[in-house]
C-alpha cells in the first residue's frame, strides 16, 4: 500500500514538473508554444491595411490631382504708423492655377487691392512673383499671374448654378500657414448673402459649407467629387471654424475673366443699391403686391441707381418683429422675369457686362414702371 501510494505520488510529481516546463507552457503569454515552423494564428500569410471605401478614395484622388495646383499667395502693403514709419504688412492665402499660362484666381482680400509685391508659391515650394491682371471688390475675387518656368498643373472650372444642397464638397488650402491642408463636407446651402466686414461689399449669393474653412484658406478651391472648381473660399463665421463657411461661386469668376479677356475691364456692373427680398403677409402689410419683390432699403450716392432716380426708403416701420426702412421702390421683374428671391438682382448682374442694359420693372406708389439701365 505505501509503495503504491509513493509510486502515485512520483507521477504526480513529474507530470507537474512536465507540464509546467519552459518548452510546454509559457505562463507570462499564456499560449501554446509551437514547434519550429508552425504559424502562429491561421488566415492571411501577410497583414493587411482596412481597404479604403470608396468615399475615401474618391478623396484620396481628387487631393492629389488638385494639390499641386493650389498655391500660397503672400502680399505686402507698405504702411505708415503712428510714428511715420513705413512698415510692411503681410497678407496670407490661397490660390489656384487655372491655365498653363500661369494665371490665378483667389480672393480680393488676399492680394490687398493695390499690395507693392505679391508672391506665389507652388507645391513644390518654388516662388514666384505675381501681377494683378483683373480684381471684382464687390465679388472678392481677383485673377492674378506668375510667368512659369515649367508647365504647371491646373484646375478646371465646374458649374455652380448647378450645385445642390447636400452634395459633397471638398476644400484644399493654406489654413494658418499650414499647406496643403484637405478638408471635406458638403454644400448646407445656397444663395447666401454674407455681411462684409468694418463696412466692406456684401458677399450675395454665397454657397455655404460645413467643410471646414479657417483664416488663410481664403481664395482656395472648392470643389465637387469630381475634382471641378465649384467656388472659391471666402469667409468663415466667426474668427475660426465653426462648420460654417462660405465660398463665392464660380461662376462669378467666370464672369471676371470673361470681361478681361474681351475689354480688360475689372469688376462687374453695380447699381449701388441695397435690397431685401419681401412677399406675403410681409408684402401687403406694407401695402405692396402679394407677390413682392426686392425692396430698395439704400442707394449709395453718385450710384446708377441715384442717376436713373430708383428711389430709397423715406420712413421707418414695424414689419413683424423687425423695425425696417419702407417707402422705397419694389423691384418686382429683372430683364423682364419675375422677382422670386433675394438673388435675383445679383444673379442677372453676374450675366451683363459694361455696357450692357438692364431693365427693371418698378413698383412705386401703386403703379408699375419701366426702367433702363445702361451698365458701367
Amino acid at each position: 500500500m505505501r509503495l503504491r501510494s509513493f509510486i502515485l505520488a512520483f507521477v504526480l510529481a513529474a507530470g507537474f514538473v512536465w507540464f509546467t516546463s519552459g518548452s510546454r507552457w509559457n505562463p507570462l503569454h499564456h499560449f501554446y508554444a509551437p514547434s519550429a515552423g508552425a504559424t502562429l494564428w491561421s488566415g492571411p500569410a501577410s497583414v493587411r491595411g482596412a481597404g479604403l471605401t470608396s468615399d475615401e478614395l474618391n478623396n484620396i484622388e481628387i487631393f492629389k490631382a488638385s494639390k499641386g495646383a493650389t498655391v500660397f499667395i503672400t502680399s505686402v502693403v507698405y504702411e505708415q504708423t503712428w510714428f511715420f514709419q513705413i512698415v510692411p504688412r503681410k497678407g496670407t492665402g490661397t490660390g489656384f492655377i487655372i491655365n498653363f499660362d500661369g494665371e490665378i484666381l483667389t480672393n480680393h482680400h488676399v492680394i490687398v487691392g493695390d499690395s507693392k509685391e505679391l508672391q506665389v508659391k507652388l507645391s513644390d515650394q518654388s516662388s514666384y512673383r505675381a501681377r494683378i491682371l483683373s480684381d471684382d471688390k464687390n465679388n472678392d475675387l481677383a485673377l492674378i499671374k506668375i510667368e512659369p518656368r515649367k508647365k504647371l498643373p491646373f484646375l478646371r472650372l465646374g458649374d455652380s448654378d448647378a450645385l445642390q444642397v447636400g452634395q459633397k464638397v471638398l476644400a484644399i488650402g493654406n489654413p494658418f500657414r499650414l499647406q496643403n491642408t484637405l478638408t471635406t463636407g458638403i454644400v448646407s446651402s445656397l444663395g447666401r448673402t454674407v455681411e462684409g466686414e468694418e463696412g466692406g461689399p456684401v458677399l450675395e449669393d454665397a454657397i455655404q459649407t460645413d467643410a471646414a474653412i479657417n483664416p488663410g484658406n481664403s481664395g482656395g478651391p472648392l470643389l465637387d467629387s469630381s475634382g471641378n472648381v465649384i467656388g472659391i473660399n471666402t469667409a468663415i463665421y466667426g474668427n475660426a471654424n465653426v462648420g460654417i463657411g462660405f465660398a463665392v461661386p464660380i461662376n462669378r469668376a467666370k464672369v471676371m475673366m470673361e470681361w478681361y479677356r474681351q475689354k480688360g475691364s475689372k469688376g462687374r456692373p453695380n447699381l449701388g443699391v441695397k435690397v431685401a427680398f419681401v412677399a406675403g403677409d410681409e408684402a401687403e402689410q406694407l401695402d405692396l403686391p402679394r407677390e413682392g419683390g426686392l425692396l430698395i432699403l439704400g442707394i449709395d450716392r453718385g450710384s446708377l441707381a441715384e442717376q436713373v432716380d430708383l428711389r430709397g426708403p423715406r420712413k421707418w416701420s414695424v414689419v413683424g418683429n423687425y423695425r425696417v426702412p419702407v417707402g422705397g421702390d419694389l423691384i418686382v421683374a429683372v430683364d423682364g422675369q419675375p422677382v422670386d428671391a433675394s438673388d435675383s438682382l445679383s444673379r442677372a448682374l453676374s450675366r451683363h457686362r459694361p455696357g450692357d442694359t438692364l431693365r427693371l420693372t418698378i413698383y412705386r406708389d401703386g403703379n408699375k414702371k419701366s426702367v433702363a439701365i445702361k451698365l458701367e
